[in-house]
């Protein structure tokens, strides 16, 4: 499955569920939660706010890399998956989207 088709399935399994609606994040599409984003699609990639430690577990693993939108400053909770993860993105998105609408 491509990452396109990732994303989507992802944001259509997301899109029933209350309080979580789309928008548009770096030219991509969005998932927020209370209307802060815990989820987008950005070169190819799944973009995750997670908690830090998470974050770096999962950079310290093949396939994640900290997220930077271009200021050659990655930012700490944020984390871009490879496609090739693809079976761990819906479970992932789901600890996002977790841990968003728990955060102030």
């Amino acid at each position: 499955m491509t990452a396109d088709a990732l994303f989507d399935e992802l944001s259509r399994t997301f899109l029933g569920s209350p309080n979580v609606t789309t928008d548009r994040m770096f030219g991509g599409s969005a998932l927020k939660v209370k209307n802060k984003v815990f989820a987008c699609f950005y070169k190819g990639r799944l973009v995750l706010k997670l908690p830090m430690e998470r974050v770096d577990d999962l950079v310290a693993s093949e396939g994640a890399v900290h997220f930077d939108s271009g200021t050659g400053r990655p930012a700490k909770e944020w984390v871009a998956i490879d496609p090739s993860r693809g079976k761990e993105w819906l479970g992932l998105a789901r600890d996002a989207r977790k841990f968003v609408a728990s955060s102030r």
